[in-house]
């Protein structure tokens, strides 16, 4: 009867410690994958996406991925990046990409980007127009309301479809159109070169000398006067002549 009992009792701890075993296996939280610690790589989250191809390439050409993964790195630093899928790109009209220069294409990829983080819900209550990595000349509002965010460029309106990825200092969107702005269609030709100023014309004190056709004014009461009398002398002259022919006559 002792030993059914032990027997029992045995049983029973063994069977308990294995339960306690497994619930304990089953409630720890799952491990990161090796190598996954550290800032988030922007093409890693795209391409696990699997449908970001083409903003993939941009990020890429543009060497916007490598300036977002430096600056990850670094302590306060963040990113809202807006992701528009490669159905997105499709919608554009034929040849569009092919025919933007290189910094038109940096210029398109950083429209993309918000160098701060962002929630969905700090949508509600950022300032527009939104200052986006291409700069000012390139407006983008973005309004949210709830779990929903609507954003224009003034040639495109468009939503955010779902989130990709938040960690608290990347935060990445999909878009269904690519965000298109006046200033990345037609970007402002670099101002022309001064123009040399015309040569000024010279004023009159400081030209050269040059000989004058106007004649000079004469003092009457100078030597060069004399010449205005000689008529009168000449006929005295000859009146003297005359009055002493007449008198040796």
């Amino acid at each position: 009867m002792m030993k059914q009992l032990f027997s029992s009792t045995l049983l029973g701890m063994i069977f308990l410690l294995i339960c306690t075993s497994i619930s304990g296996q089953s409630s720890a939280p799952a491990q990161a994958p090796s190598g996954s610690s550290g800032p988030a790589d922007i093409i890693a989250v795209l391409q696990k996406a699997s449908e970001f191809t083409t903003f993939i390439g941009l990020l890429k050409s543009s060497q916007v991925d490598s300036l977002i993964n430096t600056q990850l790195k670094k302590p306060g630093n963040g990113f809202t990046v807006f992701a528009p899928t490669d159905s997105g790109f499709s919608d554009l009209k034929t040849g569009t990409l092919n025919s933007f220069t290189d910094e038109q294409k940096v210029a398109l990829t950083k429209f993309h980007i918000i160098p701060t983080f962002l929630t969905i819900a700090q949508f509600q209550t950022v300032s527009n127009p939104v200052h986006t990595s291409a700069g000012a000349d390139f407006p983008l509002n973005v309004i949210g309301n709830g779990t929903q965010v609507n954003m224009t460029t003034g040639l495109v309106n468009t939503t955010v479809d779902s989130t990709v990825y938040s960690d608290g200092q990347l935060a990445v969107y999909e878009i269904p159109q690519v965000l298109l702005s006046q200033g990345i269609l037609s970007p402002q030709a670099p101002a022309p070169a001064p123009v040399p100023p015309k040569p000024k014309k010279a004023s009159p004190k400081s030209q050269a000398p040059s000989l004058s056709t106007t004649a000079p004014s004469v003092d009457s009461s100078g030597a060069t006067g004399l010449p205005q009398y000689a008529p009168t002398l000449v006929s005295i002259g000859v009146g003297v002549i005359a009055a002493l022919s007449l008198f040796l006559n």
